[in-house]
């Protein structure tokens, strides 16, 4: 299996496209320039490196080049929570669990999603 390997920026780039779905260079750059100081250049060659690293798929159809994620957010999440448990956690995803819970605060609903999806995993693994 590839390894996704994405930057901040490209991992800021990437969030948009999976929130907003396929999109132009301008519509990227105008999301991201709400919230911190990019010039419209400097997006450009980002998408057009994440092109290709083979992190975006480029339609070219139309004089307006179209942008779409080409890695699932649900795989790249996955691939980059498991190199943070090995290089940062030792290995170790209760400490990673243990560290998250209590450094933040959750709701009681979160909580109670928390009980469920544990609960959940000691039924199967009973199996």
């Amino acid at each position: 299996m590839k390894q996704i390997k994405p930057t901040e920026s490209e991992l800021e780039i990437l969030g948009i496209l999976w929130d907003k779905g396929a999109s132009t260079v301008r519509e990227v750059h105008d999301i991201l320039s709400a919230t911190k100081e990019a010039g419209y250049t400097t997006t450009l060659k980002l998408m057009q490196i994440m092109h290709e690293k083979e992190l975006l798929h480029r339609d070219t159809s139309s004089k307006t080049h179209i942008y779409s994620a080409a890695v699932s957010q649900e795989k790249t999440q996955q691939q980059l929570l498991n190199k943070m448990i090995d290089t940062v956690f030792g290995g170790s995803a209760s400490r990673l669990v243990m560290q998250a819970l209590g450094h933040h605060h959750s709701s009681e609903a979160e909580l109670d999603k928390i009980r469920e999806y544990l609960s959940a995993i000691e039924k199967q693994q009973k199996r």
